[in-house]
C-alpha cells in the first residue's frame, strides 16, 4: 500500500511540474495580427428595407521596433515598395464602394502596400486576387500620396486606424497609419 501511495505522490508530482516547464518555454511571437474595423448604418429609421450594416475592415501583421532603426536596408527602407506590416499581406476590406485619397475603390478586398520616400508616402491598393505580401506592380490598381507628420514620441508597434468622423452626412473619416516616427494618413469617404 505504501509503494501505491508513493507512485502516486510521484506521478502527481511530475503531472504537476509538467505544465510549468511547457510554459517557461513559452516565447511571445514577433509580431501578431491586429484589425481596426468601421461599422456603418443608417440612421434610425431611415434605412431602406432589408438594408443591413456594412464594414470597413483594416487586417494586418503587427510588428514592433523593439530597438531597430526604422528606416534601414532590412527594415522598411525608403524608395522600396514595403508590404505595409509583418508577415502576411495588409488587406481592406469593404462592403461599400469608398473614395480613399481621392481614388475611387469598387466595394471588395485589397492589398495594401506602402511606398516610403524622403518626399513623402503612398499607398499602394492592389485587387485581392490570393497575392502574397511580395508586391507585383503589374497588379496595382491605384496609388494615394499620404501625409506625412513627425512623431514626437516614436510609435512602437505598427498600428492602423479608420477613423469614422461623426460629422452628419455620409460615411466618412481617416485612415491613418503610424510606426516609429511616422504618422501618416489620408481621408476616406462612402463614393
Amino acid at each position: 500500500m505504501r509503494y501505491a501511495y508513493t507512485v502516486v505522490t510521484v506521478a502527481l508530482a511530475a503531472v504537476a511540474v509538467a505544465p510549468v516547464k511547457a510554459e517557461s518555454q513559452l516565447r511571445p511571437a514577433p509580431s501578431g495580427r491586429a484589425t481596426s474595423e468601421v461599422t456603418l448604418n443608417y440612421p434610425q429609421g431611415q434605412a431602406p428595407a432589408g438594408a443591413q450594416a456594412l464594414t470597413i475592415r483594416l487586417d494586418y501583421g503587427q510588428p514592433h521596433l523593439r530597438g531597430r532603426v526604422l528606416h534601414t536596408d532590412s527594415l522598411v527602407p525608403y524608395d522600396k515598395v514595403w508590404r505595409t506590416g509583418a508577415n502576411n499581406a495588409t488587406t481592406l476590406t469593404t462592403g461599400a464602394d469608398l473614395v480613399i485619397g481621392g481614388t475611387t475603390l469598387p466595394a471588395g478586398s485589397y492589398v495594401l502596400y506602402t511606398l516610403p520616400s524622403r518626399a513623402g508616402w503612398k499607398l499602394i491598393f492592389q485587387k485581392s486576387a490570393g497575392q502574397t505580401a511580395d508586391h507585383d506592380p503589374t497588379k496595382d490598381i491605384a496609388r494615394v500620396d499620404l501625409r506625412h507628420t513627425a512623431l514626437s514620441t516614436p510609435m512602437e508597434s505598427l498600428t492602423m486606424w479608420l477613423i469614422p468622423s461623426t460629422a452628419p452626412g455620409k460615411g466618412a473619416g481617416e485612415l491613418r497609419i503610424a510606426w516609429g516616427r511616422n504618422m501618416l494618413s489620408t481621408e476616406w469617404s462612402l463614393k
